[in-house]
C-alpha cells in the first residue's frame, strides 16, 4: 500500500515539474532581445530535479467525545380490537359408532319377603318307631398309613415293555399300611388324601428308563431319561384314594439298585383321612 502511495505521488511531482519548466520557458517579458533576457532563459532551462520520497502518513488523531443521547421517541397510541368475525356454519354429523359389549352389571337389590304360605290340613300322626342300637363305628381319626420301600439290587434283564418295579426292602412301614414288595404295590385301606414321592436311578450301560407313577392302572406321573446317561428320575404326586385303590410303578428300561446306597425308593404317606 505505501508503495502505490509512493508511486502516484512521484507521479504527481513529475506532473507539476513539467507545468513549471513550461511556464519557466514560456517568453518572459524584457525590454527586448538583450543579453539579460538570453541569460535568463539559459538558467531556468536546465534539467528537471527527480522529485523525493513522500513523507510517511501522520498519526491518528484523538477520538472525539461522545455525542449526547438522542431524546426518547413518542409511544404510539394502542389499536383498537378486531371485531369478532362471525360464527362459522355447524358442520355435518359424525357417523354412528358400532356398538360396544354388553357389561356386567352388579347384582340387584334383595326383594321383599313373601308372604307366608297356608298351613296344610292336619293329617293323622304316625306310631314313632323305636330307637335302634348304637352300631360300631371304626375311629379312623388317629389311623396312620406311611411307608418307604428301596431296591437292594439293579433290574435283572432291560424291559422293553412296562414292568412293575419291585422291591426288595421295607425302610418304613407303619402298622396297618400295606404294601407289597414283590409286585411293588401299595394297597389303600383307609380312604383320604396320599401324597406319593419316587427317585430312580438309570443303569448305566442300559438305554433309556422311563418310570410311571399309576394309580389303577392310570398312569399318573411319568420321569424318563435319555440312553448312555447315569441320571436320577424322580417324580410325585397327591392323589386322593378309596379302599382298595393301588398305587404302584411300572418301569420302561433298566433300575439301579445297591445293598449300601439306596438309589431307588418308592415313598408314601395320608395326609388326612376322607
Amino acid at each position: 500500500m505505501k508503495i502505490c502511495v509512493a508511486i502516484l505521488s512521484i507521479a504527481l511531482l513529475l506532473g507539476n515539474s513539467v507545468k513549471l519548466r513550461a511556464s519557466v520557458t514560456g517568453p518572459v517579458p524584457s525590454d527586448g532581445d538583450g543579453p539579460a533576457s538570453q541569460v535568463c532563459q539559459q538558467c531556468c532551462q536546465g534539467p528537471a530535479a527527480i522529485p523525493g520520497i513522500p513523507g510517511l502518513p501522520g498519526p491518528g488523531g484523538p477520538m472525539g467525545p461522545y455525542g449526547q443521547p438522542g431524546s426518547k421517541g413518542d409511544v404510539g397510541e394502542k389499536g383498537h380490537k378486531g371485531e369478532i368475525g362471525p360464527m362459522g356454519e355447524r358442520g355435518a354429523p359424525g357417523n354412528t359408532g358400532s356398538k360396544g359389549d354388553y357389561g356386567i352389571g352388579l347384582p340387584g337389590k334383595v326383594g321383599p319377603r313373601g308372604l307366608p304360605g297356608f298351613v296344610g290340613g292336619t293329617g293323622e300322626t304316625g306310631v314313632k318307631g323305636q330307637k335302634g342300637e348304637t352300631g360300631e363305628t371304626p375311629d379312623d381319626s388317629n389311623q396312620r398309613v406311611a411307608f418307604t420301600v428301596v431296591r437292594t439290587s439293579s433290574s435283572d434283564t432291560y424291559t422293553s415293555h412296562d414292568t412293575r418295579l419291585p422291591f426288595q426292602q421295607t425302610e418304613t412301614l407303619l402298622p396297618g399300611t400295606s404294601f407289597d414288595l414283590g409286585t411293588g404295590t401299595f394297597t389303600c385301606s383307609l380312604p383320604g388324601t396320599y401324597v406319593f414321592t419316587f427317585s430312580v436311578l438309570k443303569y448305566s450301560t442300559s438305554g433309556s428308563l422311563e418310570i410311571h407313577l399309576v394309580k389303577n392302572s392310570y398312569k399318573v406321573v411319568t420321569a424318563y431319561v435319555v440312553q448312555n446317561q447315569r441320571e436320577h428320575v424322580s417324580g410325585s404326586a397327591v392323589l386322593v384314594l378309596q379302599r382298595g385303590d393301588a398305587v404302584y410303578m411300572t418301569m420302561y428300561g433298566k433300575a439301579y439298585g445297591s445293598r449300601t446306597y439306596h438309589h431307588t425308593s418308592f415313598s408314601g404317606f395320608l395326609l388326612y383321612p376322607e
